[in-house]
């Protein structure tokens, strides 16, 4: 009789160390990418690329704030004038500020406008953020040094535009040339241009820079790298991850400056079934975006 209990035993552990196995100890793992069939992240282009220094250049709003420092009376005038006109063609709108000023216009030979950083001429952008679809500028600098004899400030509104990303045209006819002249035009292209930019919402953008993923028997491992790309700082949102429909992780995202983006690793999180076929990574906020196209990817079994 004894030996019938020893052997309904063993076979108790054999069947107990066997589901064990089963549903706890890793097997081979399966690896997960992102699925190239699924189009969540995008890219647009709505300016002109080839008129500026870089593609899509713009402050992150369109109301941009100024400060004219050190200047005699007719280079103020000249430059207030310059920003009245630019207002008037476009739907950008600019205001002077005591201090914290976006566009800083200096009338010195050498000016430092950031640290170790000297403007030695002209205008232009001083801090740039490259984003996925944006070249953000946070700060431009002009230093306007020539006097201007035409009865339009011709050369402030040329350093102006600078500041606002836009390079040298070879047209000599255009303002933008690099020999200015009085009877120079600032043609519809450059309002164009300026309007399409300004166009789009000054909002946040968080989107997936990569994701990849392993499951081991029922436990999953992922990585990935979450990142703003809009034009505002992003507030916090969350994360979900769901595998063949079913939410197996929630976790927090933490406010992104524009630009700004971090890596996050989940390690053992426990999947109810042995066999997914398929992973789907959200983003959830409750702000307003750019877009949310890009706030899901999804992650399909690695073909070998």
């Amino acid at each position: 009789m004894g030996w019938k209990i020893l052997l309904g035993f063993a076979f108790f552990l054999f069947a107990v160390s066997s589901i064990f196995v089963y549903w706890f100890v890793p097997s081979e793992g399966i690896e997960f990418a992102a699925n190239p069939e699924f189009k969540g992240n995008y890219n647009f282009s709505v300016g002109n690329g080839e008129m500026q220094f870089y593609k899509n250049m713009r402050y992150p709003s369109s109301e941009i704030s100024y400060k004219i420092s050190d200047c005699p009376l007719q280079k103020k005038k000249d430059m207030e004038d310059a920003f009245e006109i630019l207002q008037s063609m476009t739907i950008l709108r600019f205001y002077p500020v005591p201090e914290g000023e976006e566009i800083s216009v200096h009338c010195e030979e050498k000016i430092k406008v950031e640290e170790n950083f000297f403007v030695a001429g002209e205008g232009g952008p001083v801090n740039i953020t490259r984003t996925e679809n944006f070249n953000v500028i946070s700060h431009g600098a002009i230093l306007l040094l020539r006097d201007s004899d035409c009865e339009r400030p011709n050369i402030a509104i040329h350093e102006l535009l600078h500041a606002l990303g836009f390079d040298h045209s070879e047209n000599p006819k255009n303002i933008m040339h690099n020999i200015s002249r009085c009877n120079q035009i600032i043609g519809d292209d450059i309002p164009d241009s300026i309007n399409k930019v300004y166009s789009v919402k000054r909002n946040p953008d968080l989107s997936f820079e990569n994701a990849s993923a392993s499951l081991k028997g029922r436990y999953l491992d992922v990585n990935l790298t979450i990142r703003n790309n809009g034009l505002e700082d992003s507030n916090a949102g969350k994360l979900e991850i769901y595998a063949d429909g079913e939410k197996v992780k929630e976790s927090d995202i933490k406010p992104l400056k524009i630009g700004y983006g971090y890596s996050i690793t989940f390690g053992n999180i426990y999947v109810p079934k042995i066999s997914v076929s398929e992973l789907r990574i959200i983003i959830n906020s409750s702000f307003e975006e750019l877009d949310r196209k890009n706030n899901e990817i999804m992650l399909s079994v690695k073909q070998s």
